[in-house]
């Protein structure tokens, strides 16, 4: 028990979300506050008779907000996330005390150009490091610095920050948003975008200019979906150092 208690942290349920039948995000207030870089992940548990179930999940909120927020996405058969979907406001979790991950904006390459390709849940980490760069101050960024998130769902009910992202793109002139879903004829009201990721990454590889001059890539969600990016980019001249990756899951043998 001395042990867990040096390991983790309880944390308050102070919000919940709830997008669809199988999304929702909560906000959680931890006893001490967790250091994180935008793009990190933090690992979350419940107990389970003498011991902790936990699963890492990327950081929604920017470390400039006072609570944590995360993005779930239902696993039916999963070890955390059914438990997680009965959380309540109120009711309590443990979160291990330190954040973790590579998957970071990276200011430092000089590119001026940052586009960020994700599915469903893997906008989390785009909104913290975007609500992040809201709030500090641009005299150091480069020129013609901008930051272009590709967000891809099945249906569009799955964009459940895309309210908060257009909003943004709207005040920010350095930041453009592209909702696209795969599955129209399940969402006959759509007007945006039809494809997946990589079906129209292309065309705004090519509408907006990111070249492989001054574009840093990050890919983030579904394994599949990274790996086809990354092929179409490498055969675009993108080198792999321009590429950060962040996979949700490892895929199995036949999903490869």
């Amino acid at each position: 028990m001395v042990v867990a208690q040096q390991v983790y942290q309880k944390a308050q349920v102070v919000e919940r979300k709830d997008y669809a039948e199988d999304l929702w995000s909560i906000r959680i207030r931890p006893e001490e506050p967790l250091i994180f870089r935008p793009g990190q992940y933090a690992t979350l548990g419940m107990w389970e008779g003498r011991k902790i179930v936990e699963r890492p999940y990327s950081i929604v909120s920017s470390p400039l907000e006072d609570e944590i927020e995360f993005f779930f996405e239902l696993v039916p058969q999963g070890g955390l996330t059914p438990r997680l979907k009965e959380t309540e406001v109120g009711e309590t979790v443990v979160m291990r005390r330190q954040a973790k991950g590579l998957f970071a904006f990276d200011g430092k390459t000089g590119h001026a150009q940052h586009f960020m390709v994700g599915t469903v849940t893997g906008i989390a980490p785009y909104v913290s490091m975007v609500r992040t760069l809201a709030r500090e101050k641009s005299s150091n960024r480069p020129p013609g610095f901008r930051v272009v998130i590709l967000h891809s769902a099945s249906r569009s009910h799955e964009f459940a920050y895309r309210e908060e992202m257009e909003a943004l793109s709207k005040e920010s002139k350095w930041l453009t948003y592209i909702p696209t879903i795969s599955r129209p004829w399940e969402d006959p009201s759509w007007e945006g975008e039809v494809g997946r990721a990589e079906d129209v990454l292309r065309k705004f590889l090519d509408n907006l200019k990111l070249g492989t001059s001054n574009t840093t890539v990050y890919l983030c969600g579904h394994p599949q979906m990274i790996v086809n990016v990354q092929g179409i980019l490498e055969r675009r001249g993108f080198g792999k150092e321009q590429i950060r990756q962040e996979l949700y899951w490892v895929p199995k043998n036949d999903e490869k």
